[in-house]
């Protein structure tokens, strides 16, 4: 019987160990759920100032162009060494020499034409002096006053003739002589010494390098951001807008500056494009390390347009329906504000209207974001590189 009691006994005085110890226990004090505020990431927004404009592109194209064509026909005996493909040439050079042989014969021949030509007008000119002197003595008819008259306005046909073709021989003999009429590149040349030239073959293609221009379309809601008039009066290349042209050329990235001088007149219905025309003065004089703007380079082209004042740049992403932002006030708590926006790029909003200097503005993304509901924050930089160049504060 003693072997039974004394495990009851273990048991026994384990219950009353346990009780013991749940009686002198710590006594646990329930505590409402604390909620933590979401925490955002905001933008301290800076009015400021910024110049609009547009983004495009274009070819760089010579503002004139040629194509070099002997006016007479002859054999080539003088090339100017830089008349070749790629060479450049100042206006007044002697590009080319035709054989001045058969242009000299043919001025020597008009010259005696010339010679005989007056003679026979002061011979046919005294002859008529004296049939009417000899009609007003009676002693001719009047039949030999009208021969004489007529002879002498053949003298003097011969005499116009004559000169037209000591005209056309000079013209003929300066033709041999094809001079540069302006400073410029050779494109292409397809002559040599020793070939004949027929008159009125090109020989060669030839532009000018004073300026070049780049053609650059332009979607026409972009006109509302540039200063481009579209009126018939010509725009003077002083005022017309600046333009900033970069291209990789030579392993390196360079920037050339333009200005635009005209539009051209239509307006694509297909793709509601307009060309603007941007001009390069000296594009091949090298300035320092950067290369000349060459012919047929392609280039990306900044045109800079108007300006605008108390303008707020944002991230795209701040943005939410229906053009509105979230803002977080002094006590930390969203506000939903309506904002005007003057136009969007690539990941950047302008906003014209419905922000102010301080604001801070939220730019994370919220699920199911409420009015004045707390948030904790988190300061970012704003955006200091805007795609529009940014000129300072409001």
């Amino acid at each position: 019987m003693k072997r039974y009691l004394f495990p009851i006994a273990i048991i026994v005085g384990g219950f009353g160990l346990a009780g013991v110890l749940l009686a002198t226990g710590p006594t646990l004090v329930s505590k409402p759920a604390k909620i933590l505020a979401p925490l955002v990431r905001v933008n301290t927004i800076t009015l400021q100032q910024v110049q609009l404009g547009a983004d495009t592109h274009g070819s760089v194209s010579p503002r004139t162009e040629s194509e070099v064509v002997p006016e007479v026909a002859g054999r080539v005996i003088h090339v100017n060494p830089h008349f070749v493909s790629g060479g450049f040439f100042k206006v007044g050079d002697e590009l080319l020499r035709i054989d001045p042989l058969d242009s000299e014969v043919a001025l020597e021949q008009a010259r005696a034409n010339l010679a005989r030509a007056e003679s026979d007008l002061a011979n046919a000119s005294k002859d008529a002096s004296r049939q009417d002197d000899l009609v007003k003595r009676k002693l001719v008819s009047a039949a030999a006053q009208d021969n004489a008259r007529n002879r002498l306005r053949i003298a003097d046909a011969t005499l116009r003739q004559a000169r037209a073709q000591l005209s056309r021989a000079e013209r003929d003999l300066s033709r041999t002589r094809i001079i540069a009429p302006y400073d410029g590149r050779v494109r292409s040349e397809r002559v040599d010494i020793g070939q004949f030239v027929s008159r009125g073959t090109a020989i060669a293609s030839i532009y000018a390098i004073d300026y070049a221009e780049v053609r650059m379309p332009i979607h026409d809601e972009e006109l509302a951001y540039l200063n481009l008039p579209m009126g018939p009066e010509p725009m003077p290349a002083s005022t017309g807008a600046e333009v900033t042209l970069s291209a990789r050329f030579a392993g390196a990235e360079h920037q050339w500056q333009a200005q635009v001088v005209r539009t051209e007149g239509e307006l694509d219905p297909r793709t509601r494009m307009i060309t603007v025309v941007a001009r390069i003065d000296r594009p091949y004089q090298m300035v320092g390390d950067k290369p000349p703007l060459a012919v047929g380079l392609f280039v990306d082209a900044r045109i800079h347009g108007k300006f605008a004042d108390n303008i707020a740049v944002i991230p795209r992403a701040a943005l939410r329906q229906n053009d509105q932002v979230a803002v977080v006030d002094e006590n930390n708590r969203l506000q939903f504000q309506d904002v005007t926006i003057l136009r969007m790029i690539n990941d950047q909003v302008y906003v014209s209207a419905g922000l102010n200097n301080g604001d801070r503005l939220c730019i994370s993304a919220l699920d199911n974001a409420l009015q004045g509901m707390s948030v904790r924050t988190q300061i970012e930089n704003p955006i200091e590189n805007p795609t529009e160049s940014q000129v300072g504060p409001s």
